[in-house]
């Protein structure tokens, strides 16, 4: 293999040492191509080059490695990749979960397959076992936590009684979080992962914008309290839940969680996921979702892939009846606010418990996920909704 990597940082850095101490891959980076030329970096300068054309139009590189920030010029970079007949792997969940079906278009279209296991959940081999393990199974859901930034503040908040902002402070120092965090903590990155997790269990393709996500960046001091008086933490949990009709109900929002539930032992970066079956009921993925050689683990195998002409098959949408996203679900929710003028009167379908005090107030009950949706007093500052552990409603008996 001669590889063209787009991207030389955290990640970049540890695929390009990691194929240097690889030899039995029998892979090498040709060049790479970069956005800051005067960075300094710790390999040859000759390797570096700012102009995109010296991979993409190099008859000699067969495979594109692509880790870009940018989800718009990655595509770029991918569609061109495979319309010339170049494997490409890659790590950007944002490309992939919003442009799913014309990737899936272009690999069919030009017989050239395009992997991205690194891009979820970093060195847990999750969309693999969903794609060939699961592959004829009864799945009946799919939850995790799938965002390591969160969860390290999370833990924080609740094993070391940090607030929210200490955390997040905390985060950022270690590089688990960026200096704006808005796409690990309003709940994006994880739900683009959820979407390709939708696709290879489900056959699903749902753009981003079209399932429900909130993140944690409105939790308070309260949440937490009311939390550890159940002896539950609040997890920012992405799900997929198969129904009694076959439609699959996809979210993804802060949860309570407690023992002995899996999710609840997931601490610090760690990534964790609980896929439900009919044949073989919970099994339960761990690992580190985020950093570089962790990452580079995953980018690793897929390039092992290659060598026995790997790719994905999406048998759940192309080979069988894929399902489709529930256009509602009744959801257990939590939601705590500052004023009642933050609370519409018929944001609740059933309350069955309310405490109202003098500067806080909440309400546990039974909420619309399709009038959720299509509001959004629920997003405002001074309002925290968090699922509670029956997330939904009359979940769905076991289908054989």
């Amino acid at each position: 293999m001669n590889i063209g990597l787009f991207g030389y940082g955290v990640v970049g850095s540890a695929v390009y040492n990691v194929l240097n101490h690889t030899p039995t891959l029998m892979a090498s980076v040709v060049k790479i191509c970069i956005k800051n030329p005067e960075k300094q970096r710790d390999i040859k300068p000759g390797m570096f080059t700012i102009d995109r054309r010296e991979l993409l139009d190099n008859p000699a590189i067969n495979v594109i490695v692509e880790m870009t920030d940018d989800a718009e010029a990655a595509f770029q970079i991918v569609k061109e990749s495979l319309q010339k007949g170049k494997a490409v792997v890659t790590a950007n969940k944002k490309m992939v979960a919003n442009h799913l079906p014309e990737l899936i278009e272009l690999q069919s279209l030009y017989n050239t397959p395009l992997l991205y296991e690194s891009a979820c959940c970093a060195s847990i081999p999750v969309i693999r076992n969903l794609e060939e393990y699961y592959d004829n199974d009864l799945l009946h859901g799919v939850e995790g936590i799938i965002n390591g930034s969160t969860n390290y503040i999370l833990s924080k908040i609740f094993n070391e009684n940090l607030s929210y902002e200490e955390a997040l402070k905390k985060a950022q120092e270690l590089g688990f979080a960026e200096s704006d965090p808005s796409l690990d903590v309003e709940g994006h990155d994880a739900l683009n992962k959820l979407c390709l997790l939708l696709v290879h269990a489900y056959g699903v393709i749902a753009h981003p914008t079209v399932l429900l996500c909130h993140g944690i960046h409105r939790l308070n001091h309260i949440d937490r309290e009311v939390a550890s008086a159940q002896g539950a933490q609040i997890k920012l949990v992405a799900r997929a839940v198969k129904q009694q009709n076959g439609e699959v109900a996809a979210f993804v929002l802060p949860q309570f969680v407690k023992p002995p539930h899996l999710l609840h032992t997931v601490r610090n970066e760690y990534n964790g996921v609980v896929l439900t079956s009919a044949l073989a009921d919970e099994q339960f993925f761990y690992g580190k979702g985020a950093g570089g050689f962790p990452t580079a683990s995953a980018i690793l195998a897929d390039l092992s892939a290659l060598r026995y002409d790997y790719r994905y098959e999406y048998k759940k949408l192309l080979l069988q009846e894929p399902s489709v996203l529930a256009a509602d679900v009744k959801l257990n929710v939590y939601v705590s606010f500052q004023d009642w003028q933050l609370l519409p009167v018929d944001a609740f379908e059933e309350i069955h418990e309310y405490y109202s005090g003098k500067s806080f107030h909440y309400r546990k009950g039974v909420v619309s996920m399709k009038k959720l949706k299509g509001s959004d007093w629920w997003k405002q500052p001074g309002v925290s909704l968090i699922l509670q552990e029956d997330a939904i409603l009359k979940s769905p008996s076991v289908i054989v």
